[in-house]
């Protein structure tokens, strides 16, 4: 009975231990609250660690203070009006023959991080012929019981 007693203590002990160390490495890791002094951040573009794309670093200031914050640029964004920007789109127009694109507009929904974004904008896509895809008319081999 003594020594289950004193298993549990030891026990007890390593989790006290544990806790207090995961604690202060919570608060180690926690910057000064300085955003209470200032209000009016300005945020700069997510620039990405390597490439055009991924994992990055955005600045932003205020005053005479400046800070740095993780933020990530989608491998799909559309260059020409920048990640930050949200925009809502319209039905894509039908083909143009004579310069093989189709195009649609776009209004703006979003600005993130005070983003200076234009109020619409026209993107355009190269014209993909339309091939219309077998509807079920050739059954898959290895599927279901053959009799």
């Amino acid at each position: 009975m003594r020594s289950l007693f004193s298993i549990a203590l030891v026990l007890l002990v390593v989790l006290m231990i544990t806790v207090e160390a995961s604690m202060k490495k919570k608060e180690k890791g926690k910057e000064p609250k300085a955003d209470a002094e200032c209000s009016e951040w300005q945020y700069g573009k997510c620039v990405p660690n390597s490439g055009d794309c991924g994992a990055g670093i955005r600045e932003a200031t205020c005053n005479e203070q400046t800070k740095k914050t993780k933020c990530k640029v989608p491998c799909n964004w559309k260059k020409d009006f920048g990640a930050d920007c949200k925009y809502k789109f319209g039905r894509w127009a039908e083909c143009d023959t004579t310069t093989g694109t189709r195009s649609r507009s776009g209004t703006l929904k979003k600005a993130l991080f005070n983003a200076e974004c234009q109020a619409t904008i026209k993107v355009s896509k190269p014209c993909t012929p339309k091939t219309p895809k077998p509807k079920g008319g050739e059954k898959k081999k290895g599927k279901g019981k053959e009799n």
